[in-house]
């Protein structure tokens, strides 16, 4: 009756051993480097952006208007993305979430990844989480979770807009 107690008592205790992924270590030449980098690049990016609204360039020549919104009167998916994400760069989180909260959820998610990075290019931190996150994480797990963040933005802008239309 009780024959699979004795298998998950060893199975949860062979789980909670250490098995030399420790939470913290020292990062290698090589993972500071590639921190280093990753920190080089969102930080250019959210700085170029930055500095290319501070000189009064205009973005809107980049992107035409949307057609669906033209078409429907609701906005697509990807509608306020650009505002969203160089509200953002400004440092105007709260407007970047109320705007567009999938493309300001995903810039967080980049300035969060930069932080990590940044611990361990700059002081050598390397965090254990990082080897289980690239043995697990799929690309389907990739695609889904940018689909379901997607829609549930589109969801908000679609609500608002029929809201405000009323």
């Amino acid at each position: 009756m009780f024959a699979g107690t004795g298998y998950s008592t060893s199975y949860m205790q062979g789980r909670q051993q250490v098995r030399g992924n420790k939470l913290l270590r020292r990062a290698s030449v090589r993972e500071r480097t590639i921190a280093a980098l990753v920190v080089c690049v969102v930080g250019a990016g959210f700085g170029g952006l930055w500095l290319a609204q501070r000189v009064g360039f205009d973005f809107g020549v980049l992107f035409g208007p949307c057609g669906m919104k033209q078409r429907t009167g609701l906005p697509c998916p990807t509608c306020g993305m650009t505002t969203c994400v160089l509200a953002f760069a400004r440092g105007e989180v709260l407007t970047a979430f109320y705007v567009q909260p999938a493309g300001a959820f995903l810039c967080a998610l980049l300035v969060v990844g930069a932080f990590f990075a940044f611990l361990t290019g700059v002081l050598g931190v390397y965090f254990g989480f990082f080897d289980r996150l690239r043995t697990e994480l799929t690309v389907k797990y990739v695609v889904v979770g940018l689909l379901v963040i997607l829609a549930v933005g589109w969801a908000v802008t679609v609500a608002r807009a029929v809201a405000t239309q009323t």
